[in-house]
C-alpha cells in the first residue's frame, strides 16, 4: 500500500515551491486587469484586406492610442482594447482607422466606466470570500458528528486557497508572457474551481468518515492513508475525464472562454493534488498538534526518510 501520509512534508514541500514561485511571479508580473475589472472600450475587427498586428498596432500609436492593447483571434480578428471612448472618439477612431488600414467590419464593441469596473472586482471578490465561507460551514456541517468538525471545514478552506493561488500565480506567468488579463471568465473559472476542488476533497473527506466508523485503525494516520488510497483511483479517473472536457473547449471552442478553460484546466490539476495531498495531510497535521513542525518543515522530509 503507497504510504502517502508518510510522505506528508514532501507534498507540502512541493506546494510551497509552487506557490512560492507563483508569488514571486505575480510580484515581477502583476495581473493585468481585463476590461470588466480596469475600465476602457473594447472592440473587435475584421478587416477586409490582410493587416498584419504590427501594422495595426502602429497605426493606433500615431493616432495616440500608443497604449492600447491590441490580441489577434484564431479566426482573425483583431481585439483592440483603449481607454474609454466616448461615442466622438470611436467615430473618429474608425474612420481613421478604415483610411489608413481599409475598411472593417465591427463585430463588437463595448465600454466600461471607472465605477462599474471597481464595483464588479468588489463583487467578484466578496463571491470568492462567500464561496470559501460557504465551504467552511457546508463541511463544518456535514461533519458535525465527526470529532472536530471544524477542522474538516478549515482543511478544506486552506486546500481552496492553496488551488486559488497556483492559479494566480500561473496566470501571472501567462500575463507576462502573453499579456493575458483576468476577466470575469476569469473569476467564473474560480469559482467553478472551487466548487469541483470542494468535491474531491468531500469525497476523501468522507471515506475517512466510513473508516473511522468501521473501527479500521486505531491510528488516524493509518485510517487517512487507506482512505486516500481507496479514492486515488476514483479521483484521478474523475479528474482526467474532466480534463479532456476541458481541453476540448479550450482547443476548438475558441477565444471566447479561453481565460475559463484555462483556470478551469490549471484548477483541476490543483485541485486534485489539493483534496489528496494537502486538504486530508492536514488534519493529521492538525491532530497530532505538529503545526510547529510545519512552520520549520524544510528538514522534515530528511529526517523522515531516516
Amino acid at each position: 500500500m503507497f504510504d502517502i501520509v508518510g510522505k506528508r512534508f514532501w507534498f507540502f514541500l512541493i506546494s510551497a515551491g509552487v506557490i512560492l514561485i507563483g508569488i514571486i511571479s505575480l510580484v515581477v508580473f502583476p495581473l493585468k486587469l481585463g476590461i470588466e475589472f480596469g475600465s476602457g472600450s473594447m472592440m473587435t475587427v475584421s478587416f477586409e484586406r490582410e493587416v498584419e498586428l504590427s501594422q495595426l498596432k502602429q497605426e493606433l500609436a500615431s493616432l495616440g492610442y500608443g497604449s492600447a492593447i491590441v490580441q489577434r483571434s484564431g479566426e482573425g480578428d483583431f481585439f483592440i482594447r483603449t481607454r474609454e471612448l466616448t461615442g466622438e472618439d470611436k467615430t473618429q477612431l474608425e474612420s481613421d482607422l478604415a483610411a489608413e488600414l481599409g475598411q472593417f467590419k465591427e463585430m463588437e464593441f463595448y465600454s466600461v466606466s471607472p465605477r462599474v469596473a471597481e464595483e464588479t472586482a468588489r463583487n467578484a471578490a466578496i463571491a470568492v470570500a462567500i464561496a470559501a465561507v460557504g465551504v467552511l460551514l457546508y463541511i463544518t456541517w456535514a461533519f458535525r458528528r465527526m470529532p472536530k468538525p471544524f477542522h474538516y471545514g478549515t482543511c478544506a478552506v486552506i486546500a481552496l486557497v492553496h488551488d486559488v493561488l497556483v492559479v494566480l500565480g500561473i496566470f501571472s506567468i501567462l500575463g507576462g508572457i502573453w499579456g493575458w488579463e483576468i476577466n470575469l471568465m476569469f473569476i467564473t473559472g474560480i469559482l467553478a474551481v472551487i466548487g469541483y476542488s470542494v468535491n474531491n476533497t468531500v469525497v476523501v473527506f468522507d471515506r475517512i468518515r466510513e473508516n473511522l466508523i468501521k473501527g479500521v485503525s486505531s491510528s488516524f494516520e493509518v485510517v487517512v492513508n487507506n482512505s486516500l488510497v481507496e479514492t486515488l483511483s476514483r479521483s484521478l479517473n474523475t479528474s482526467l475525464t474532466t480534463l479532456f472536457v476541458v481541453l476540448a473547449l479550450l482547443l476548438f471552442v475558441g477565444a471566447s472562454i479561453q481565460n475559463f478553460a484555462v483556470v478551469l484546466l490549471i484548477g483541476i490539476i490543483a485541485g486534485t493534488y489539493s483534496s489528496l495531498c494537502i486538504a486530508s495531510l492536514l488534519l493529521i497535521v492538525w491532530e497530532k498538534g505538529e503545526w510547529g513542525r510545519f512552520i520549520h518543515w524544510l528538514p522534515l522530509p530528511v529526517r523522515a526518510e531516516k
